[in-house]
């Protein structure tokens, strides 16, 4: 008894001891495993975040879209025998493939793994899931197909189609935003991934039970400050004037010139977010950003400023402008048009080179350089967005020479972004406040809370606000008689501007090219109190090349829509020529519907200005007859007006419906020819 007691007692304290492992020492372990047997973990994608416009209209929305996965054990559960499993799964590869129009092989490859989980088709259409669901359906099928299920799964859609699509950029198979927006606000569209935990039965089906709150399932929701109709209308006008001057591409922002809201930035060639896989990264670039290039003539108004605020200028000196040559550093300087002595308003309306570039020596290489950076060239603006270029003002390390400093004067030797532009020309609009540019109004979570809202953020004080309303009247002769942009002016509002016609770089000589521009507008509207600067930025124009003639009425039309658009209305008193006046501003409390419409409208034609040709009858000397270019197209009407040695002015696109002078007018050679041209419809 005492043997059999010893016996059962070691037996017991190694059951005793063993048990203490198990339960004790190797708990966590045990646990662990017990866990994952019994209870399945799921990982829930929320709902991406919507984008809208500032109107509420939805720019980019997430939709539910059905995609069939395969679950290979279930599919083989019950089956017995390699031979046997392998028939399973070939037939189920073939009836599968038959459903949703794949290569069976493919198809068995994906269940040969015999893994838990396998997509088959994501992101199928209606018919094709109703056919998966059918091979399941044992009332329908004798040996219905088990395994595969359809589940729902978010696809990004974008309803206007190529509308903003370089801003908006696009999201990948894998729920990753890339580009534009999608990408730069991706942790806010995408919200929160949640875990859900819960018992699964024997077939690994997950049960839920009671247990732990989850957040909600969905992204942030973000407003834009960018208005649908304006982004409509200038992507529209912009890409007419790539169509009509045959342009390399093209760029352009309307921007609020007192808050810095982005109301618009389109870009050309553009593409649809919906198809991103045909489209190029050329087409996918935001130029507004990301393209840097020599501005030319249109830095010569923060040349003034920067003068006229360091008191080196006054708006009532005299400067002599060589009769258009000029010499400095071994370099000669030309303008276009020949003058002798301006004033500083004529030399920003004739766009003399040689008057700015005096400016520019008297101010100083470093007053000009500072002047510069702070109107915010030669960093970036800070917008949300990602890709931004800083631009370049000079060589890093040294001041400029005098030659350099001559050339930077009138925005040769440094470059910058068609957004820099817009709001530098924006300090100017609102009295000499450089502002931060707003993109993003506002991020509300899935129950509409505001999670952050934007405000007004001033960068800095470019210029005092007496400076900046003198340049602001400076800038109007620009588009006035006798200015290098009439093209640009707006019945009834005084229009604030400058032209440029940059010459660019040749990469293969590294010298000014001779037949490759950059034609260029920025200006604000209406001069008296600012509601709109638009930047007009056309790369290497085939047909024409200044900034005046080209880029001046994609501009007029674009700011004359959205004025009328925000409800914005002319002067109607009388006496107020050429646009001047005072101009009223009323709430927009119409329908946003009949608004759109009316601003979708041809503009008005604008009437045509007395270009005094010499009267019909005898020929002068070294005259001719004006050809009749009414409905040709611009190609066309180019070639004729050309042969026939007159100077093609050309406004609109689609076919010539008017001209002046009119057809078989007797007029010098070499004097203009102004063709207006509208869309067949």
């Amino acid at each position: 008894m005492g043997v059999l007691c010893g016996v059962m007692g070691l037996a017991l304290g190694g059951i005793v001891s063993s048990a203490w492992r198990v339960q004790v020492e190797d708990a966590p372990e045990w646990r662990d495993m017990a866990e994952k047997q019994r209870q399945r973990r799921l990982h829930v994608e929320p709902k991406r975040g919507t984008l809208y416009d500032r109107n509420g209209a939805s720019l980019a929305v997430s939709i539910e879209v059905p995609s069939v996965s395969a679950d290979a054990v279930e599919l083989l559960r019950g089956v017995e025998g390699d031979a046997a499993q392998e028939t399973a799964l070939r037939d189920a590869s073939a009836r599968i493939a038959k459903a949703l129009s794949l290569d069976a092989n493919d198809v068995y490859a994906k269940l040969a793994t015999r893994r838990r989980f396998a997509w088959i088709k994501r992101r199928i259409t209606g018919d094709e899931a109703e056919a998966v669901r059918d091979l399941a359906d044992a009332k329908r099928q004798p040996h219905p197909v088990r395994g595969f299920s359809i589940e729902g799964e978010g696809h990004r859609y974008y309803p206007g189609r190529e509308l903003a699509g370089p801003v908006l950029g696009f999201v990948a198979p894998d729920a990753q935003g890339k580009d534009g927006l999608e990408l730069a606000l991706d942790e806010d569209l995408r919200g929160k991934v949640e875990e859900v935990r819960g018992l699964r039965d024997r077939s690994g089906r997950l049960i839920f039970e009671g247990g732990e709150e989850t957040q909600a399932l969905q992204g942030n929701d973000v407003v834009l400050t960018i208005d649908e109709g304006i982004q409509h209308v200038a992507e529209r006008e912009l890409d007419a004037a790539m169509r009509t001057y045959e342009t390399k591409g093209g760029s352009l922002a309307v921007v609020d010139p007192s808050t810095g809201e982005i109301l618009a930035l389109a870009s050309v060639p553009g593409y649809n977010p919906n198809d991103y896989t045909e489209s190029d990264v050329d087409g996918r670039r935001d130029r507004v950003v990301s393209d840097r290039f020599e501005p030319g003539s249109v830095m010569k108004p923060f040349l003034m400023a920067g003068a006229l605020a360091a008191g080196t200028l006054k708006p009532t000196d005299s400067i002599n402008c060589e009769h258009g040559i000029y010499q400095i550093g071994g370099i000669t300087i030309h303008d276009t048009h020949l003058n002798d002595v301006l004033s500083p308003t004529q030399i920003l309306a004739k766009s003399s080179n040689i008057g700015a570039l005096k400016i520019g020596l008297q101010l100083g290489e470093p007053s000009l350089y500072a002047t510069y950076r702070r109107f915010g060239f030669g960093e970036p603006t800070g917008i949300t967005l990602p890709g931004e270029a800083s631009g370049v003002l000079r060589p890093q390390g040294r001041a400029w020479y005098d030659a350099e400093t001559a050339s930077a004067s009138f925005g040769q030797g440094i470059s910058v972004t068609t957004l820099q532009l817009a709001m530098a020309m924006g300090a100017i609009a609102n009295g000499g406040r450089l502002l931060e540019p707003i993109l993003v109004k506002k991020v509300t979570d899935g129950r509409g809370a505001i999670v952050r809202e934007s405000s007004v953020h001033v960068r800095r004080e470019a210029i005092p606000p007496g400076v900046a309303r003198t340049v602001a009247e400076m800038l109007t002769a620009v588009t006035e008689d006798g200015g290098t942009a009439v093209e640009a002016a707006i019945p009834g509002y005084r229009v604030a501007g400058k032209t440029s016609t940059a010459q660019k770089v040749d990469p293969a000589t590294g010298k000014y090219s001779t037949d490759r521009f950059t034609a260029v507008f920025a200006g604000f509207v209406p001069a008296e109190h600012p509601r709109l600067v638009v930047t007009v930025v056309l790369d290497e124009p085939m047909i024409g090349r200044y900034g005046g003639d080209l880029a001046g009425p994609v501009f007029r039309r674009v700011s004359e829509a959205s004025l009328r658009y925000l409800g914005v209305t002319p002067s109607s008193s009388p006496g107020s020529a050429g646009g001047a006046g005072k101009i009223s501003s009323v709430k927009r409390d119409s329908d946003p519907a009949d608004a759109m419409l009316a601003m979708m409208k041809p503009p008005q034609p604008v009437p045509l200005p007395a270009i005094p040709p010499t009267a019909q009858g005898p020929l002068p000397p070294g005259g001719a007859r004006v050809p009749d270019a009414t409905g040709m197209p611009a190609h066309d009407a180019l070639v004729a007006l050309s042969k026939a040695g007159f100077v093609p002015r050309i406004e609109g696109w689609g076919r010539a419906v008017r001209q002046s002078p009119a057809p078989g007018t007797a007029a010098p050679r070499g004097s203009a020819v102004r063709v207006v041209f509208e869309p067949a419809s």
